[in-house]
């Protein structure tokens, strides 16, 4: 097989220790020589790593996605070596001699070959980004089951405090709360602290509180309410870091807040997810299928099977789908007239992955061009196969028993 890269190696990675195995031109013609060494996970091992591949004149490193070991040794060898990050998936569908050889020389041979190809690793200050509105998210997420705790616990104290108001941590719901942890259990005082329109449902919020509430209850809920602030703390420590970090991504960061459903915290996790410098996807269909929000692809012997989407950017698919439901509801926009479109044909969970993809190809012709998000239309559709819509009412007019003469408008 043709050799692509003259000079190359495969990283074995570990939580320990890393093995390295380089390619490169042996003594005699067409000959290849390999070597294989293993170095230590410490900031010292991998600078002798990354001095041993530069004595030996290494271009190319490839190396697996394991957890997040990889993320050290990419750091200290990105800015030395073309470095392909490979989905272990990709390398088990290669034919080999994977179980006659260790991972690294398989890794070697095959990146030696130009058999490997990279995943999508996005810069040092993308990556920064990255992982803290994924942390944002995941403290969010818990904040969300602590609330739940807290529900359950009234539940067992037979509190039905979310019978009545929507938002148990309101002004209203935290205001009961912290009384009922003080010791008051009067349902006449705790009705009376209801804020806003919970003033109208006194009556209700008096039966509602009216309950069992133990010393064992108040414990619980003091010290759920203690995590809730503290979490509260950290997501708000983190929303100032992230408006930081978005800082030179100022434009991009504008342009994103056009798109109908994305707001301030939508468009800092796409962003975080995809970064802002579109050549890294030739093309929106490339994004699209790199995010696995694209038409399944199974044809066998003419016919076409279904099939799902697959795996993507689990972090990206999510927000795309909060920003698709917000899009689908806006009222007056082509995204809104493209989810009834679609939703009417293939029903709801096809039509909210179609606008999905919708939202991504969009985003990725502004990013690319620095343009503002330009809606359609709700008539888009209309204006587009006028023809069409008119012949099928005429045909169902005339199935009906009408007949149809039709006449242009003045």
């Amino acid at each position: 097989m043709e050799i692509v890269f003259e000079r190359c190696a495969g990283l074995d990675v570990h939580k320990e220790t890393v093995v390295a195995c380089v390619r490169q031109p042996g003594g005699q013609k067409r000959q290849r020589r390999g070597e294989v060494r293993t170095f230590s996970t410490v900031t010292r091992g991998l600078s002798e790593l990354a001095a041993w591949l530069q004595s030996e004149r290494i271009t190319h490193v490839a190396m697996e996605s394991t957890g997040v070991y990889w993320r050290p040794v990419y750091a200290v060898l990105e800015e030395q070596f073309e470095i392909l990050l490979v989905n272990a998936r990709h390398i088990k569908g290669v034919p080999g001699r994977k179980t006659d050889v260790r991972d690294c020389e398989w890794l070697a041979q095959l990146l030696e070959c130009g058999l490997l190809r990279g995943s999508f690793v996005p810069p040092q200050a993308i990556r920064d980004l990255r992982d803290l509105t994924r942390f944002r998210k995941s403290l969010v997420h818990e904040r969300g089951d602590q609330v739940n705790r807290i529900a359950k616990t009234l539940e067992m104290a037979n509190i039905k405090l979310s019978s009545v108001a929507t938002d148990i941590l309101g002004k209203t719901g935290r205001a009961i709360l912290e009384a009922l942890i003080a010791g008051q259990d009067d349902p006449e005082h705790l009705a009376q602290l209801a804020q806003g329109l919970l003033k109208k449902k006194t009556e209700l919020l008096r039966e509602a509180v009216t309950g069992r509430m133990r010393e064992h209850y108040r414990f619980m809920l003091r010290q759920q309410l203690k995590l809730i602030d503290a979490l509260d703390g950290q997501i708000a420590e983190l929303d100032a870091q992230i408006e930081h970090c978005m800082l030179p991504f100022a434009e991009a960061y504008r342009l994103l807040q056009t798109v109908p459903g994305v707001a301030q915290r939508a468009a800092q996790a796409i962003l975080a997810e995809i970064g802002v410098d579109m050549s890294r996807f030739p093309s929106a269909a490339q994004l699209a299928s790199w995010a696995r929000l694209c038409p399944g692809n199974h044809e066998s012997a003419g016919k076409r099977q279904p099939v799902g989407t697959g795996h993507g950017n689990r972090w990206l698919r999510e927000i795309l789908q909060e920003v698709a439901w917000a899009a689908a509801r806006t009222k007056r926009s082509y995204y809104s007239a493209f989810y009834h479109r679609i939703r009417a044909r293939h029903g709801t969970k096809k039509a909210i992955v179609a606008v999905q993809h919708s939202l991504l190809v969009a985003i990725w012709h502004m990013l690319s061009n620095s343009a503002a998000h330009q809606d359609l239309g709700a008539d888009y559709f209309e204006h587009r196969s006028k023809d069409r819509i008119r012949r099928h009412h005429v045909r169902r007019l005339q199935q009906l028993g009408y007949e149809v003469i039709i006449q242009q408008a003045a």
